[in-house]
């Protein structure tokens, strides 16, 4: 009987090197890669948010071929950010009792309502009023379903009078306004779930809000420069470099600024050297040496910002060619950095004992809800609802209800 348990446990229980409780040693993260990829996807949100309020609120003028694409990619996003959070519930058919039922001091109850807000009263809202007199325009000219889809999108409304343009623009740049601390408010609640739990050193700190928020900037910003540089390849059109180059910079100056936060929480920590450091430590130097040491440091952060700071010195020195394969190499980069920040917060900070003396194994299986094939899934599917958004309002045969083929696709 001994040797047949001797086999059994190395099986059942998970590996976990040092000292930890025994209501630890089969202990399993409870929340997995779903819950790494929802922080992602709304931080997206946020930051191809951001991108596009440059053009409507600041009057970034070399901006403008990428603005509307800005806008549908953080559409397509926040239309999938909910679902890891679905998926990862046990029973998902009763999320609707967080809006029928709110617990006001529950940061997760409050995601519901921050949700619906920047959903529908802004994002939704700014769309709308930005597509309004294509809509019209295209419901005349477009026959079949396509047209019937664009007369419903109207809702009546066809006035296509300059008052009307200038109304529009009047309320999408209000709407603009009021979406900026949104979208800060929409990813920095995330932080701020982690950045409460006092009792976990790895997450318990008062600038993971504003980590998160930053981190959010540059991954959604560098989204939109992979989205843009994808989108015009597949259309074989040429790039614009001065939107190029500016979006670059801004790319540049958000990940600058981003950098130095994180190193600034890592030299606190350092300094102060707190209980739990050295396990800390541990993870660092170990145990999350590929995700943080090299994804999220060398290769998500130093090496896209070395390589945008030197297109910032001696931008006019550079080819075009070699300019856009940097501005994609450091836009990629900067996605799976972000991406690795969010696995080392979430599945790092579960990972070490509450003693302080141990830490605990993690294995991803493929299959299941909770699986990396579910997680890539989820990953895949805003892409695939961009592609459509683009398909229905960024077609290059679509016209212009101001006459400018430049807002009716990117790039041109």
């Amino acid at each position: 009987m001994t040797n047949d348990l001797t086999n059994i446990i190395p099986v059942v229980v998970p590996h976990f090197e040092g000292y930890v409780y025994p209501n630890e040693a089969t202990h399993q993260p409870l929340w997995s890669v779903l819950i790494v990829l929802y922080p992602y996807v709304t931080g997206l949100v946020a930051g191809a948010f951001i991108m596009a309020s440059l053009v409507r609120v600041f009057n970034v003028k070399a901006l403008e071929p990428v603005y509307r694409l800005s806008l549908l990619t953080a559409f397509a996003f926040l239309l999938c950010a909910p679902l890891p959070l679905l998926f990862h519930l046990g029973h998902p058919e009763r999320c609707y009792e967080v809006m029928m039922t709110p617990h006001l001091t529950s940061p997760m109850a409050i995601f519901g309502f921050v949700y619906a807000w920047y959903l529908m009263a802004v994002l939704l809202l700014e769309l709308w009023f930005d597509y309004r007199r294509d809509f019209v325009t295209w419901s005349e000219t477009t026959p079949g379903f396509r047209g019937i889809l664009y007369r419903l999108f109207t809702v009546g409304v066809t006035d296509e009078s300059d008052a009307a343009a200038r109304l529009d623009h009047k309320i999408g740049h209000i709407l603009s306004i009021v979406g900026i601390p949104s979208a800060f408010l929409l990813h920095g609640y995330v932080g701020f779930i982690f950045g409460s739990v006092k009792a976990n050193p790895w997450w318990g700190n008062a600038l993971m809000p504003i980590i998160f928020i930053m981190s959010a900037m540059v991954s959604g910003i560098a989204l939109c420069v992979f989205n843009y540089m994808v989108l015009n390849w597949v259309r074989r059109k040429p790039v614009d470099m001065k939107c190029l180059d500016v979006m670059g910079m801004y790319l540049f100056y958000a990940l600058v600024v981003d950098a130095a936060v994180e190193a600034l929480d890592w030299i606190h920590r350092i300094y102060s050297a707190e209980e739990g450091f050295q396990v800390m430590q541990y993870m660092a130097r170990v145990k999350l040496f590929y995700t943080l040491s090299l994804g999220q440091v060398a290769f998500g952060t130093l090496v896209p910002l070395i390589l945008l700071g030197v297109l910032q010195l001696i931008r006019r020195k550079v080819p075009e060619l070699a300019r856009r394969r940097l501005y994609f190499a450091s836009a990629a980069l900067i996605l799976i950095g972000v991406l690795a920040m969010r696995w080392n917060v979430v599945i790092g900070g579960q990972l070490f004992s509450k003693s302080l003396r141990g830490v605990m194994s993690y294995k991803m299986e493929f299959a299941g809800m909770e699986g990396w094939f579910m997680g890539a899934l989820l990953l895949c599917l805003p892409f695939a609802i961009l592609a459509a958004l683009i398909k229905l309002f960024l077609s290059e045969k679509l016209p212009s209800a101001t006459g400018l083929e430049t807002q009716a696709a990117p790039g041109a």
